[in-house]
């Protein structure tokens, strides 16, 4: 882990990075470029076991970003914004719609262990059969092993590019030996790359891992710094449910405060005093405010 000093003398997180040299250029041969997205998988791997790093919240902003990418993929290119408002301002009994619906399976994607059990709730379109045979689909290292997985998906299901994205980033994480899908190849590969076949895109997945690894690693260093700073204030905090709302705030991208206030999230809170402790977290600097409205306001570190 690095650290620099600011000016007020307190140690910043930033981090570990992918090496200067770990990048890719046009001409790389197939050789070069698994070398490379080892050498930046093998930086991410110890920022994903830095105790620093809310891990969940990480998973669960990525979660959002590739739901961004999934939609786009979909023909629906909707903003960051609306699908936040298609999960988070659900009413019980209300249908998240079809990008929200992408948004909700990469979130149950990421937000428990990548079991098939898991890995089957996430993918309620599938039969746990179906899921259990595309898991196996790949062999050998786990970057070639997760671009077949893809492949078979899209060649079976040719409309799943969210649940392809989804297995192949959970058989790399298997790969890999993490516990959680991180959504790398889902952030990293481009439309068109989900038409290649073999060789392809099996290259594809490995340039993939080399524009996301910084990303998630930037991301990482950011959020270990916004996690600290609203650590740092939680003994300020009256509410006493403070402490358990800070740890719903560095597990989830975006928070309503009526989530503080009610099943199966509820903190104690009051409605109106989930809002002004929300309020009061922004006036402090450790949380934004993520909607510029008035009303149906939602919250994020």
């Amino acid at each position: 882990m690095k650290t620099k000093t600011p000016q007020n003398g307190e140690a910043e997180f930033t981090g570990h990075q992918v090496p200067s040299w770990a990048r890719a250029s046009r001409d790389c041969v197939p050789e070069d470029l698994a070398f490379l997205s080892g050498a930046a998988l093998a930086s991410l791997h110890l920022q994903l076991d830095n105790a620093a790093v809310p891990q969940a919240l990480l998973r669960d902003r990525l979660a959002l970003r590739a739901a961004e990418a999934g939609v786009a993929f979909a023909g629906r290119p909707e903003t960051v914004a609306a699908l936040r408002d298609a999960l988070h301002l659900m009413r019980p009994g209300d249908l998240p719609g079809p990008a929200g619906d992408i948004y909700l399976q990469w979130k149950r994607a990421t937000g428990r262990p990548a079991t098939l059990r898991h890995l089957c709730r996430a993918l309620p379109h599938h039969s746990p059969d179906q899921i259990g045979i595309w898991l196996k689909s790949g062999q050998g290292a786990p970057i070639p092993r997760a671009a077949k997985v893809i492949e078979t998906v899209i060649a079976e299901a040719p409309r799943a590019e969210t649940t392809a994205l989804i297995l192949g980033d959970a058989v790399l994480a298997d790969g890999l030996g993490w516990d959680h899908v991180i959504p790398l190849l889902a952030t990293g590969l481009t439309r068109r790359a989900l038409g290649a076949t073999g060789a392809e895109l099996r290259d594809a997945c490995h340039r993939a891992i080399l524009r996301s690894a910084p990303d998630t690693l930037g991301l990482a260093a950011d959020l270990a710094r916004r996690a600290a700073r609203l650590r740092a204030v939680t003994p300020k905090l009256r509410a006493k449910p403070a402490a358990a709302a800070v740890a719903l705030f560095l597990t989830r991208d975006a928070i309503a405060p009526l989530a503080l206030s009610t099943p199966p999230d509820g903190v104690g809170l009051s409605d109106r005093a989930a809002r002004r402790f929300c309020d009061r977290l922004v006036d402090l600097g450790v949380v934004r405010e993520l909607t510029g409205r008035d009303s149906f306001r939602l919250y994020g570190v």
